[in-house]
């Protein structure tokens, strides 16, 4: 009989999902295994450099300028959302302040969820933490895929570390991106990078990489030809370090177009329309950049204000592209992973657009590939490799 391997609890392996505010640092930094580093001689435009997280100051308390007071909310807090990168169960959780000697966070909470079974677990309680110190709390095992980590009111904390050993049971298998061997077209806007160095994204740098439109951009897309039919079951875009400048929006759609000319399936693709009046106008420019950079919309007759509308996007009637992800809020420097919609069905082509423009590090749909029948084969057209675009600097 063979032996079964006893893991050892140790640091598990995690990544940030989301925070609300880190502006002084890189909040990434707080993830690593490394002890947090000695900064004291370090200055940025920002002023003294620190490891880790570090929120703004002021979380709890608000100017009542008209009372000539200050409001105080003991409850208000700043988080971080952290992913396992295996499911694991947890046994420990050691918080670090190091080097933050007046600045750290007061107190934390931690809640564990798993996503396996929909548990979540409150196991500590608004802990103290000691300024430059380390804090290592025990708490009983508990099966996680996920944490938020909640630091009353505001401060910084240099490294967050889940004791634990991963397990088997519930481990999600590791899932192919299907963008990865599709070809890509029709793209709008490559300036700053490209759609496929956002596929290749998986958070290996501490800057920005990926892809990244110009500002005069209105509506950004790119359209994938999959290798195979495949039905979308979740859909992920990393905005990781875009900080400043992610998408506002994204919006994903998807057809079955084997045997069909795909240059006029697009032309009945979702298209940006703007609506004046409170919906009494509706506009759908042919090409919504050139209509918004020439301010073609203070022109428009018929209308009483031509300074302030909606911009939506809008489905042509009969239209055979079905919604993957209709509309979905981006945040800055988030991981999001967006479950799909199943009325689209299999699809041969994935046609991604954000709003308005900015940058993604990562792009990744995850589904279930459907084999093609030998008699269909030649009847789906292979696409055309895109030409290679022409290496432009991003101006200082």
């Amino acid at each position: 009989m063979k032996k079964k391997i006893q893991h050892k609890a140790g640091p598990l392996p995690a990544f940030l999902i989301a925070y609300p505010d880190s502006d002084f640092t890189n909040p990434h930094e707080a993830l690593l295994f490394d002890d947090p580093k000695d900064c004291r001689d370090h200055f940025t435009h920002m002023g003294k450099k620190y490891w880790g997280f570090e929120t703004r100051r002021h979380c709890a308390t608000k100017v009542l300028a008209d009372e000539q007071a200050f409001s105080y909310d003991h409850n208000a807090h700043n988080w971080l959302d952290i992913g396992l990168r295996q499911r694991a169960r947890v046994t420990g959780i050691n918080i670090s302040t190091k080097w933050y000697t007046g600045n750290q966070v007061r107190a934390a909470s931690v809640v564990l969820i798993d996503r396996v079974t929909g548990r979540k677990k409150k196991v500590l309680e608004r802990v103290r933490l000691q300024p430059d110190a380390e804090h290592t709390f025990e708490i009983p095992p508990t099966l996680t895929t996920e944490c938020r980590v909640e630091c009353y009111s505001e401060g910084g904390i240099g490294r967050i570390t889940l004791i634990g050993e991963p397990v088997k049971q519930g481990q999600l298998k590791e899932r192919p991106n299907l963008l990865e061997e599709a070809t890509i077209s029709h793209v709008s806007n490559e300036h700053y990078g490209r759609p496929d160095q956002a596929v290749r994204g998986s958070r290996r740098e501490m800057h920005m990489v990926g892809w990244e439109s110009a500002r005069t951009g209105f509506g950004e897309k790119a359209l994938f030809h999959l290798r195979s039919p495949a039905v979308i079951e979740e859909f992920v875009v990393d905005t990781y370090l875009h900080r400043l400048n992610s998408p506002l929006s994204c919006h994903v759609f998807g057809i079955n177009a084997a045997g069909r000319d795909i240059d006029e399936l697009l032309k009945t693709a979702p298209r940006w329309g703007l609506i004046f009046d409170d919906g009494k106008k509706q506009v759908i420019p042919e090409n919504l950049q050139e209509y918004m950079l020439e301010e073609r919309y203070l022109k428009e007759k018929g209308v009483k204000n031509r300074k302030q509308f909606k911009i939506r996007l809008c489905v042509p009637e009969g239209s055979p592209w079905k919604a993957i992800l209709p509309f979905a809020t981006l945040q800055r420097d988030t991981w999001h992973s967006f479950k799909a919609s199943k009325k689209a069905g299999t699809v041969t082509h994935v046609l991604y657009m954000h709003y308005p423009n900015g940058g993604i590090h990562g792009l990744k749909a995850f589904g279930t590939e459907k084999p093609v029948p030998l008699k269909k084969r030649h009847e789906m057209k292979k696409p055309e490799k895109p030409k290679k675009a022409k290496k432009k600097v991003k101006a200082a």
